[in-house]
């Protein structure tokens, strides 16, 4: 059988936990004041919605790289 390339859903899984951290640390900073909620904004979004918004997108990246990595290990 042809061997997988695991490469593609480990990067979404990489990317999408760096997200993940990524925005918790940005939301916790937040939340003690040592940065600005005001300066993410964008729009009619306020700016602790944009920085969950790079979770949220951490979690779907992740969560599509671990489906792909289930989907090619039960076509092996």
């Amino acid at each position: 059988m042809k061997q997988s390339n695991p490469f593609i859903p480990k990067l979404l899984i990489r990317v999408g936990n760096f997200s993940v951290v990524l925005g918790t640390v940005a939301l916790l900073f937040g939340l003690m004041n040592l940065i600005d909620f005001d300066s993410f904004s964008f729009g009619l979004s306020s700016g602790i919605r944009i920085i969950g918004s790079i979770s949220i997108a951490g979690c779907l990246l992740s969560a599509i790289g671990y489906g792909m990595q289930d989907f090619c290990k039960s076509n092996d």
